[in-house]
């Protein structure tokens, strides 16, 4: 079974946007309950429309409750997108544990699966996501694609973990967002035309690297 502490583990430059962290089980049930409510609405009226007071409001919460947690609206997007990365990360990991994989390819396969799943299942997800970049002034991508590569070269022999490939991982991050992305634009259960190709592109891109490697590992 692939070592999916690496995909799950958690960062720790990373700052939390909450501004009171939830200790006890009540409290991160409430703020559960917030990004949901956050979630729903950002998927009804889209992330630039989004106020604290409809987040109280869904969320059948006061607007104190609120500012318990996220400071201001921005605060809110930032959260919940921190849980749809968790999310992801989450869903990743537990498609790896269930996989058998035996080449490189099932293992990034699994990868773009579980990001078309959460455009489909999680609410929230697809306009978060697509909002990532005017959200985000980090380098979330590429360090996801570092732990990554780390363990692909953990699992098949040959495969080091180097600069370079951790540079074409977060290339191929970039084209998988993006058509994923533009999948679920065209169809709400992802066109299979852009998703076949998704695939097809990152497979290409990547195979010239690590079929390589892998062809030199067996000889």
């Amino acid at each position: 079974m692939p070592n999916i502490d690496l995909i799950l583990g958690a960062d720790h430059g990373r700052i939390s946007t909450v501004r009171t962290e939830p200790t006890q089980r009540r409290s991160t049930q409430r703020l559960d309950a917030l990004l949901d409510a956050a979630a729903e609405l950002v998927d009804e009226v889209g992330f630039e429309r989004l106020t604290t007071q409809m987040v109280a409001e869904r969320a059948g919460a006061s607007i104190g409750t609120v500012y318990r947690y996220f400071p201001d609206r921005v605060a809110v997007l930032h959260g919940l997108r921190e849980r749809s990365i968790d999310r992801y990360r989450a869903r990743v990991a537990e498609r790896l544990a269930e996989a058998r994989l035996t080449t490189w390819w099932e293992f990034i396969e699994v990868s773009i699966d579980a990001l078309d799943e959460l455009y489909r299942d999680e609410p929230g997800f697809r306009v978060v996501h697509a909002a990532d970049r005017e959200l985000s002034d980090d380098d979330e991508e590429p360090e996801f694609a570092s732990r990554m590569v780390r363990v692909l070269a953990a699992e098949f022999g040959g495969i080091a973990d180097t600069a370079e490939l951790r540079f074409r991982f977060g290339v191929a991050m970039e084209i998988v967002d993006a058509l994923v992305h533009r999948a679920h634009t065209r169809d709400p259960q992802g066109d299979p035309r852009y998703l076949d190709e998704a695939k097809a592109v990152v497979r290409h891109y990547l195979a010239e690297h690590l079929d390589a490697v892998a062809d030199s590992s067996a000889a």
